[in-house]
């Protein structure tokens, strides 16, 4: 099992106005929500990036693949932050981030579309990130993402 590749995208709200950041381990669909209080500009995405994988593991911590979206525009201040290599998707290519648009799927249950999700905290969203983590999955032979993921971490230490 290697861990440690993740795929990103933003879910959005009502009139586009607000957004909510995504990440997902490819291997264990470990989830990290990322909460953008300031809007889903670059800087903003960039510096909650950043902060959702500190402290993680290198080895947990190899690769991102983002869509074509303005809110990576500073991604190579990412990239210098953490060590991070940032992919993109080709142009129309949700497939390429399969784990990801599945888990925003996911999320809609949580985060309907056409609300304002400027309205949730930074607690909602960890929240949320928890109940995902411990659902199991039939893609993990209905093992629990935060159970892989704690393990993971763990032989690592």
């Amino acid at each position: 099992m290697v861990a440690g590749h993740w795929e990103g995208d933003l879910i959005v709200g009502q009139g586009n106005r607000s957004a909510i950041g995504t990440v997902v381990d490819r291997t264990t669909r470990y989830v990290k929500l990322l909460y953008l209080p300031g809007g889903k500009g670059a800087e903003h995405v960039r510096d909650a990036l950043v902060h959702a994988f500190a402290g993680l593991p290198a080895e947990l911590a190899r690769s991102l693949i983002w869509d074509q979206g303005g809110e990576m525009g500073r991604h190579d201040e990412f990239t210098r932050a953490t060590g991070i290599p940032i992919y993109f998707c080709e142009p129309a290519s949700p497939w390429q981030r399969g784990s990801n648009e599945n888990t925003n799927g996911l999320l809609r249950q949580y985060f309907p579309r056409g609300i304002d999700l400027s309205i949730y905290s930074a607690e909602d969203l960890a929240f949320v990130a928890t109940e995902l983590n411990e659902r199991p999955r039939k893609i993990l032979g209905w093992q629990i993402p935060a159970e892989l993921f704690t393990t993971l971490v763990a032989t690592l230490e």
